[in-house]
């Protein structure tokens, strides 16, 4: 098969185009020939290097996968070849008491696709039989692979961790990545009083307000804790979404309300920033970390796919050559939402597969 693999850490040229055997199938475990593969920063920090971390190089990199069965294993016998599937991004062992209480991402072998484990910058994937999920009616693979982990990552922010509740205000960052694309629209689902989007150009204001948020503020002076009180009325906001971190993690404190709380998944202009911890203990705040979510959670997010009650948001498209371009996209403060790679025949991955199961296996205690 080809692919693109990292054997070294560096910039694009890091990303080698090379042929390689197809990956081996165990007996819990089913191939997929993948059509779709999702870009998230995380193939940057893989790519680059992060300090501190050993990445199990070479990897071939890419976490959001959509495409075909290929090929099963003795006992995923369940799926028939062919079938258009949706891949998990988190594997977990599935048996230990994390597991066992659905919150995976505290398994002790959790991994992620593309960053422990083989992804799906490939024209196929082992994938373990539990990850493997149906597309949601309707969905092309290009828009199925917009979705696992960045709706996840967000909807484990809002619902687990800042536990936002129906007429709470939320203050949303960045709203052109795609985990705050999908934070929009969930907190929308979640009942949001006013859902106030940041974003450092107008257009991207103007899409944010199309997925739902109330009020837009331009971040890019770094000072706006002051519009946000003015927006609710001097109260402050009950929840901040950011992945930013540095200064904007810093003003974002000051924006909170009292008892507020701010949840973070990453910090992708600087991982430092300053607290005021009076302010910290003053105001009963809380700070939250977080780190995708459970299988379960992912399960039950598709659900609103199968509605339309949330949608997936692609910017762009690219093949699979193209690559080490569609990463330097990455960087490019003009995008809106996801840049998703397409695997073989383009035509094939942006349309809609044929379905082909009677019934929604997603939503099937039967299915593992």
């Amino acid at each position: 098969m080809l692919a693109y693999r990292i054997s070294h850490h560096g910039g694009p040229e890091a990303l080698e185009w090379c042929k390689l055997p197809r990956p081996e199938v165990r007996p819990d475990e089913a191939l997929v020939r993948v059509r779709a593969c999702g870009l998230n920063h995380l193939d940057l920090w893989v790519r680059n290097g992060v300090e501190g971390h050993r990445f199990p190089l070479p990897l071939i990199p890419g976490s959001e996968i959509a495409g075909e069965v290929e090929e099963v294993g003795a006992v995923a016998k369940d799926l028939a070849p062919g079938e258009p599937v949706l891949v998990a991004p988190g594997v977990s062992c599935g048996f230990c008491p994390a597991c066992l209480a659905a919150n995976d991402q505290f398994c002790r072998s959790y991994g992620i696709f593309g960053e422990d484990r083989d992804g799906g910058y490939a024209e196929y994937v082992a994938v373990p039989r539990r990850n493997i999920l149906y597309l949601p009616e309707g969905l092309s693979y290009v828009e199925a692979a917009a979705i696992p982990l960045v709706f996840l990552t967000a909807w484990h922010m809002l619902t687990a961790r800042a536990e936002l509740r129906p007429l709470e205000d939320v203050l949303i960052h960045a709203a052109g990545s795609g985990v705050s694309s999908a934070g929009i629209q969930i907190a929308k689902l979640l009942g949001a009083r006013k859902i106030i989007a940041t974003a450092s150009a107008e257009d991207k204001r103007l899409q944010a307000a199309r997925l739902g948020a109330t009020h837009t503020l331009d971040y890019s002076t770094g000072k706006f804790a002051s519009n946000v009180r003015k927006i609710t009325d001097g109260k402050g906001v009950e929840v901040v979404f950011d992945h930013v971190g540095g200064l904007v993690f810093e003003e974002s404190l000051k924006a909170l309300a009292w008892g507020g709380r701010v949840v973070l998944c990453g910090a992708t202009s600087e991982p430092m920033a300053k607290v005021n911890l009076r302010a910290v203990f003053f105001k009963s705040l809380s700070i939250l970390g977080s780190t995708m979510g459970s299988l379960a959670e992912l399960r039950e997010v598709l659900r609103f796919f199968d509605t339309g009650s949330l949608k997936p948001v692609v910017d762009r498209t690219l093949p699979l050559e193209k690559a080490p371009e569609a990463q330097e996209l990455l960087t490019d403060r003009t995008l809106f939402g996801k840049v998703v790679l397409t695997v073989g025949d383009p035509e094939v991955a942006c349309s809609p597969p044929a379905p082909k199961t009677a019934t929604n296996p997603n939503e099937s205690e039967a299915t593992p």
